[in-house]
């Protein structure tokens, strides 16, 4: 379905010279799918140019071993220059490092101490801190304690700056800022993944668990903005599937391959049911003057 909208993108764009920036490719399974989906558009593929943004050498490794030397691996967006087409990212930027605080009689940053085992301390925030939340129009109540990602802000800049024309497609879980500070997330939204098990303990298993926290899509789309990035649209994940042909897709994979149809059904109702609203898709665009994409036919319940 990303391919798809890949493809109508190309389209859009005037089917000319198109370059796909992935940022962030994990072991590469999804960009060895886009890339198999895209190489079936000859037109489309004779002038595509697939880069990957990756810094772990070790996934690195990974990914050339599966997807072989038609793709370009770069260190950080900053290095592509230029780009005409679209970068996307999948569970990226809840991985970013984030600045915890809690709303005192002004704010204050959660900072971390070591004696005989972790202990937190409180520090007033920087004015980039206090900033964050102005900007944004957020206030937040005594006690409330949250997360702030300034990485996201850097990054969605970045992007800003290396996109000369074309779009920006963000999948990631989170909220807009109206719904991520609502008054039952005030202990935040830092969750720990360790052996495949959540937990809230992150000064456990220290560098032995994942650490994430949910996305301002708010803020992505305000900073972004400042940036020369457009609001093109935002949806949820069952939406966007459905938008781009993922019934018309499951009816022909039930003609074609009957007996694999059931193995192959059960991860797509896991996409649409169990995580189809969990995970929301933003896109933004630069010198854009079409935003009517089919994966933002049905908009969701949640606005920007």
């Amino acid at each position: 379905m990303i391919g798809r909208q890949l493809e109508e993108m190309w389209h859009i764009m005037g089917e000319k010279e198109f370059t796909v920036v992935e940022m962030g490719a994990g072991t590469g399974l999804l960009s060895g799918d886009v890339y198999g989906y895209l190489k079936k558009n000859r037109e489309l593929f004779q002038g595509l140019d697939y880069c990957i943004v990756e810094k772990s050498p070790a996934m690195r490794e990974k990914q050339k071993k599966l997807l072989g030397d038609n793709i370009k691996w770069y260190d950080s967006i900053k290095d592509i220059q230029g780009i005409n087409g679209c970068i996307f990212s999948n569970e990226l930027v809840d991985a970013f490092p984030v600045h915890q605080v809690v709303m005192e009689k002004q704010l204050m940053e959660v900072f971390v101490g070591y004696d005989d085992g972790f202990f937190e301390t409180l520090e007033p925030a920087s004015g980039e801190l206090k900033d964050y939340f102005s900007i944004l129009g957020v206030i937040l109540p005594e006690g409330y304690r949250t997360e702030i990602n300034l990485d996201a802000i850097k990054w969605i800049e970045d992007i800003g700056s290396s996109l000369e024309e074309g779009f920006i497609i963000t999948i990631d879980y989170g909220y807009p800022s109206y719904e991520l500070y609502q008054e039952y997330r005030n202990r935040g939204t830092i969750m720990c993944y360790y052996e495949h098990m959540a937990n809230e303990t992150p000064y456990e298993h220290i560098g032995e668990q994942d650490i994430t926290s949910h996305v301002n899509f708010s803020a992505l789309a305000r900073w972004g903005n400042k940036n020369g990035l457009e609001m093109c649209g935002f949806t949820d994940q069952a939406h966007f599937l459905l938008g781009l042909g993922i019934e018309e897709y499951l009816k022909k994979l039930q003609e074609d391959e009957p007996r694999s149809y059931l193995k192959k059904m059960l991860p797509v109702k896991n996409l649409l049911f169990e995580m189809g609203e969990m995970f929301k898709i933003l896109i933004q665009g630069k010198k854009i003057k079409n935003c009517e994409l089919s994966g933002l036919k049905f908009p969701g319940r949640w606005k920007i």
